[in-house]
């Protein structure tokens, strides 16, 4: 088996939609949270990290994805 990345998102768990729209929705608003709080350095860090969840699971193909989990 390949060794993965900490950052790898396309992993069988974010298969169904729900999952990857409610990681990305979390993290948004955890963000949105603290820029109002006032804390602009972890708002940055969570918008940030949305930002780069919804350009990978956009960017995924979940076809492929399941295909690789049922062959393992």
């Amino acid at each position: 088996m390949a060794s993965r990345g900490f950052l790898d998102l396309d992993v069988p768990f974010f298969i169904p939609v729900g999952r990857r729209v409610a990681t990305v929705a979390v993290a948004s608003l955890w963000g949105l949270y603290e820029l109002s709080s006032g804390s602009m350095l972890w708002g940055v860090i969570f918008l940030a990290m949305a930002a780069m969840a919804a350009w990978k699971f956009n960017a995924t193909d979940w076809e492929a994805v399941a295909k690789r989990d049922e062959e393992t």
